[in-house]
């Protein structure tokens, strides 16, 4: 698959072509576009078109810029679909991910026929009423330091498959670029500003998760107007790859609504 050539980087993307509606993926922060590989199948065989990419600073992706220059995630996957022709098309992001596909959400609400955002609480980092919920034991000092897998992989997943999660870990080990600038986001995220989100949205929880828990995720599904929420109780962070026939059938039976 070929790159895309855009001020500052290089984006390595996938598509799998065809006439059906595009589906944008967007991995997490541990992910690259392999870290697709139980969704693309069973969404191509759906009929959509899928599209992957690795991220600036992620995978095969390879940043240029200088800490000096503003880049904006957003812009980039903006670059993207207006390469690829993609007038309007489903956005799909998982945790980090979620941040992005949130901002882009706000900037480009025209081209988007819904909006997935799965075990992610979005890029909210300075509303009181947000942090707050969860904030006394949602973390302790030291917490970042904890293996990715423990972090990422829920408990019963990672009993039941550990040759799953050393596929995982392949993958997360091979995603994030020694010297990559932080991705920034064009919005200053509130809980008031998701009442800008207009596009039929639904948020994925999974009741493992120790990031995006759920509550934290509910927050947010409740100030989007046009928004469903749902649950994966028994997975963690990762739930696209710890559960995959769940969460696609969850996630084409929403886009297919729409």
């Amino acid at each position: 698959m070929p790159y895309l050539e855009i001020p500052g980087a290089s984006l390595w993307y996938e598509d799998t072509g065809g006439e059906g509606a595009a589906v944008v993926f967007l991995h997490a922060f541990t992910g690259n576009t392999e870290a697709w590989e139980y969704q693309t199948p069973a969404f191509a065989d759906a009929g959509y078109r899928c599209v992957r990419y690795d991220r600036r600073g992620w995978g095969r992706s390879r940043d240029f810029s200088t800490p000096e220059q503003t880049t904006y995630a957003s812009d980039d996957l903006h670059a993207l679909v207006e390469h690829l022709g993609l007038l309007r098309f489903h956005l799909i992001g998982t945790g980090g991910g979620g941040y992005v596909a949130l901002d882009y959400a706000v900037s480009h609400p025209e081209r988007l026929a819904s909006l997935v955002v799965a075990c992610s609480g979005g890029p909210i980092q300075r509303d009181p009423e947000y942090t707050a919920i969860g904030d006394r034991y949602g973390r302790f000092p030291g917490f970042q330091s904890l293996p990715p897998w423990f972090l990422e992989i829920g408990p019963t997943y990672r009993v039941a498959h550990p040759e799953g999660v050393d596929r995982w870990l392949r993958i997360e080990q091979a995603s994030r670029q020694e010297g990559a600038q932080r991705e920034r986001m064009r919005n200053d995220f509130t809980l008031a500003l998701l009442e800008t989100v207009r596009m039929p949205t639904l948020m994925l929880a999974a009741g493992a998760d120790l990031y995006a828990a759920p509550p934290r995720m509910q927050a947010t599904a409740d100030r989007i107007p046009d928004c469903e929420f749902a649950l994966m109780p028994d997975a963690g962070h990762s739930a696209y790859w710890e559960q995959p026939e769940t969460w696609n059938r969850l996630v084409l039976e929403f886009i297919g609504a729409h």
